[in-house]
């Protein structure tokens, strides 16, 4: 039997871009992603907690560095720039694998960056 965990969080980064006419995802500043342990193509789920607004959809890699946090597509109806959202991944694994695995969680600062030290 499998069970979904979390695998990978980013928590309350600041949207900084909405494009609606674009073909759809998020994207997300590379630092953060490895940071969190994302991949591009990778399927997320978004938390808006300006406005409770949740959504399935997946990383677009991002300007390294930028600190860029972009919905595209239908997702940018979703929230606002500077909105604080949480961008969650998840993993199937046995329950035994799960028992044992540790979740990535990212805090980045303000202004998407990481902190350090």
């Amino acid at each position: 039997m499998f069970v979904t965990v979390l695998k990978s969080k980013l928590h309350r980064v600041k949207v900084t871009q909405a494009e609606l006419n674009y073909v759809g995802s998020i994207t997300i500043d590379e630092d953060l992603m490895d940071a969190a342990n994302l991949l591009e193509n990778e399927q997320v789920h978004i938390v808006n907690n300006n406005n409770g607004e949740r959504l399935v959809t997946y990383v677009i890699k991002g300007e390294r560095g930028s600190g860029i946090i972009c919905l595209n597509g239908a997702a940018a109806r979703k929230a606002q720039v500077g909105d604080i959202i949480i961008i969650i991944a998840y993993a199937m694994m046995t329950a035994e694998e799960a028992r044992d695995f540790k979740p990535t969680v990212v805090f980045p600062n303000d202004n998407n960056r990481l902190v350090i030290g």
